[in-house]
Formats: structure tokens, sequence, C-alpha cells
């Protein structure tokens, strides 16, 4: 599903050019369920945003389900991630002006999915993520377990074949925490395939396969 070949990413200002990714091949098959682990500044949340087309490489190539998307344009990008990629972040990153049901509801609008369509599929993840009480409560109005669940329902409700996870846990107690891994296990369970980013080795054990990185180079595989 996911393959990159000496992908590199350099970021330059007017007086300092920083190597944050140099010549990274990975391979992610589909259904797999793979953590990316390493110190801070080692390059894991630039090569995930490169991963969920949030960003292009500096050079090399990434296929995405067989196709190069490295050199794509925004809305190309845009339109691939519709529907093909659901992003879970440590931040939440809900919309304060917008309820539970709005926030999930948000990627469906974008992909112009009928309104009875989109009803149908925002209270499944809602029953899904034990969250339908919650529905019109705004996300000010949550404990921060209760925003990750909407999170993660608003990364599933258009079905991805892809979820992206960048730190899901670290704005988190434990016993959340504990909730929000065994709630992307099971997604990975029914066939979805999972790329998490997390210091946490504990979190990263729900996964099969850890992929270490070390000053922006893979230095480390390991299957669990």
């Amino acid at each position: 599903m996911i393959k990159t070949v000496n992908l590199q990413k350099i970021f330059r200002t007017e007086e300092v050019q920083t190597l944050a990714l140099n010549n990274v091949n990975i391979e992610v098959e589909k259904g797999e369920f793979v953590a990316i682990m390493g110190p801070s500044g080692c390059g894991k949340s630039t090569l995930l945003n490169i991963l969920g087309l949030l960003d292009n490489p500096t050079s090399g190539s990434y296929f995405l389900n067989g196709t190069d998307v490295s050199k794509f344009t925004e809305s190309q990008r845009t339109n691939i991630r519709k529907g093909v990629i659901g992003f879970v972040f440590q931040s939440f990153n809900l919309i304060d002006e917008l309820n539970v049901y709005e926030n999930i509801e948000l990627p469906l609008l974008y992909m112009g999915v009928p309104s009875s369509e989109r009803k149908k599929r925002v209270e499944e993840a809602m029953k899904r993520m034990d969250i339908m009480h919650r529905a019109k409560h705004f996300p000010q109005q949550l404990s921060g377990g209760q925003q990750q669940r909407v999170a993660i329902a608003r990364a599933v409700v258009a079905n991805p074949k892809l979820i992206l996870a960048d730190e899901p846990t670290g704005n988190l107690d434990s016993k959340n925490g504990k909730e929000v891994m065994e709630l992307l296990s099971e997604l990975h369970k029914e066939g979805t395939t999972i790329v998490m980013v997390t210091h946490s080795k504990h979190d990263a054990g729900y996964a099969g396969r850890i992929i270490n990185l070390f000053d922006g180079e893979v230095v480390a595989e390991l299957n669990l």
C-alpha cells in the first residue's frame, strides 16, 4: 500500500538548511499496523505528513497504492486524501465552533456525500466510539479522552483504507490512552492499515512492526 524510495526532505530558510529525512526507504503492506519511533526531531512527524499527502518530499518517490504521488500538486493531494486517508492527531484538531456531530460529519461534507447517508455514517461512527450521548456537545465540553474518540470517529467516518496517527495518546492519561489504542487495534483487526508515530513503547506494542528513525534515517526495523 505504501512504499518510499530514497525519500528526502530538506527545510530551507535564508540562512539555514535542515535535512529532516535522508534516503528513507520503507514499505507498509495493506492491513499492517506499523509504529514509527525515535527521539524528538528525528523526522517522524515529517515522514507522516508526507505519507498523509500533507507535504511533498524534496526528492525521492512515494508510492501510494502503486501510484507515485511524490510530485502531486496540493489539489491532487487533497483529492486523494478524501475518503482514502484518515488522520488522528495528538492535539485532536477538532473545530471548537462545531459540535461533536458536525465535527465528525465534516469529511463527508467535503466528499459531497448526500445528507441521509451522512447521517447514517455519523451515527454509526458515534455509536462505535460510544459518544452518541455527546452528539450536541462542543469540544470544550468534553474530556481529552472523549475528544480523541471524536477525532477517531471523524477519521473513520469515510471508511478510509489508511489511518495515520501522530502521538494519538500524547495528551491522554493512561486509562484513556489504553482505550484509544484498543479502538485503533480493533480497526486494524478489521483490515484498516495504520501507521502511527509514537514515543510510547506501550503504544508501539499494539503494532505488528516498529520502524526506528534517527536523524532522519531508518536505523532499525523490528517485527513484533
